[in-house]
């Protein structure tokens, strides 16, 4: 099996993802103060949105790499 279909699955697969789970979150650290013995970490949530086109672009090119096995 060649490298073409095996991306295109990973592609189908990333995409189908991305229109179960529109929207990522995680935590970063943004600020750190020590003052003496005491330490203060302020933690920021972030989400970052998958628009439905990219999934649906990521789901159509995967289709046309798994089927055009050719070239």
């Amino acid at each position: 099996m060649s490298l073409k279909p095996l991306a295109g699955l990973a592609l189908i697969a990333l995409g189908a993802a991305s229109l179960a789970w529109p929207e990522l979150s995680y935590t970063k650290d943004s600020h750190d103060a020590k003052l003496g013995p005491l330490e203060f970490t302020l933690k920021q949530k972030e989400t970052i949105r998958v628009p439905a086109w990219v999934g649906l672009a990521a789901i159509a090119g995967g289709t046309l790499l798994v089927w055009r096995r050719k070239g």
